[in-house]
């Protein structure tokens, strides 16, 4: 056996030496990364960090931190039912939006990935447009205005579906269905575009091999060849709707009236940046942020251990 060889292999032994060994040799991507994991760094670890012993202080911006135990945790749980109420809210628009987007996000990138050229290019960026875009909301306002020149009413009494204008934006039995509606349209995000390039990078041999097999149809392909090639960008488009259903709180406060009717659309998130933004109850919003993460993070886990099978293949 050659010396290049069995360092090679006394190298994948010893894990970390290898570690090092590859970080020197993709020292210059790692120059490109840097300004992003600085700031990252900065604006978003930092905090999270920072919000957990916050949780635990009375801290309103303009005088010191004064330490008050789980009595922000126990005001959450026992006594804030608003709080309460924006977790239900929570977890119903997670429920719904999260696997919704996700199967979205991948159905259209495998259709997508299945047309000529400059097409797949085409519409790639129509899918991913509604995240580039800027003030949104006001063309679902327009949509889902409580009169009848709004879109929705407008179509709905023409087909003589409703007899009136339904106050989609603030009647309480539609809140939520049109925060779902809005968000599942602005998915298809980072998690999409991943999907794309996994499905792009999978080798044609893969196909051929599969063929070869036994492999009979489009179906068998994308379930025995396609999914098990995918595992990393599944993992990270899962991660990524997740944390966008977990987190969503702009949707709600610039499409309807902040707070919502009866707390309609009322989420962790938006709760946090009442008590955060508005109120300038540091102490308390940090510790509803970092229930938040809590419930993300177990959420996660749980999203890895069932794609775990497919990020060794």
């Amino acid at each position: 056996m050659a010396n290049n060889e069995r360092q090679t292999l006394y190298l994948e032994d010893n894990k970390f030496k290898y570690t090092l060994l590859q970080m020197k040799k993709n020292v210059g991507v790692y120059g490109l990364l840097a300004p992003y994991f600085v700031l990252f760094t900065i604006f978003t670890i930092v905090p999270v960090l920072l919000s957990l012993p916050m949780g635990f202080t009375n801290f309103n911006m303009a005088q010191f931190p004064q330490w008050v135990g789980l009595s922000n945790f126990y005001s959450l749980f026992l006594e804030d039912e608003v709080f309460l109420k924006a977790i239900e809210n929570t977890l119903v628009f997670a429920v719904v939006t999260g696997p919704l987007s996700y199967f979205l996000c991948f159905i259209l990138a495998w259709l997508i990935n299945e047309l000529p050229g400059a097409l797949k290019t085409i519409f790639t960026f129509v899918f991913y447009a509604p995240t580039l875009a800027g003030n949104i909301f006001t063309t679902w306002q327009l949509i889902f205005s409580g009169d009848t020149y709004g879109i929705a009413n407008a179509y709905l009494i023409d087909l003589g579906i409703t007899n009136g204008a339904i106050q989609w934006l603030t009647d309480a039995n539609y809140i939520m269905g049109v925060l779902i509606v809005v968000q599942l349209w602005m998915a298809l995000g980072a998690g999409f575009l991943a999907i794309r390039a996994g499905l792009q990078g999978i080798p044609r041999d893969r196909y051929e091999a599969g063929a070869i097999e036994g492999i009979k149809n489009r179906a068998q392909e994308l379930i025995y060849v396609t999914i098990p090639a995918m595992g990393p960008q599944l993992l990270f488009a899962a991660v990524m709707q997740i944390t966008s259903s977990f987190t969503a709180g702009d949707i709600g406060r610039s499409l309807t009236a902040f707070p919502t009717t009866d707390y309609a659309g009322h989420t962790i998130m938006t709760h946090a940046f009442d008590y955060g933004s508005i109120r300038f109850e540091m102490g308390y919003s940090s510790a509803i942020c970092f229930v938040l993460f809590a419930t993300m993070l177990i959420a996660n886990w749980g999203i890895k251990k069932i794609l775990n099978k497919y990020l060794d293949t």
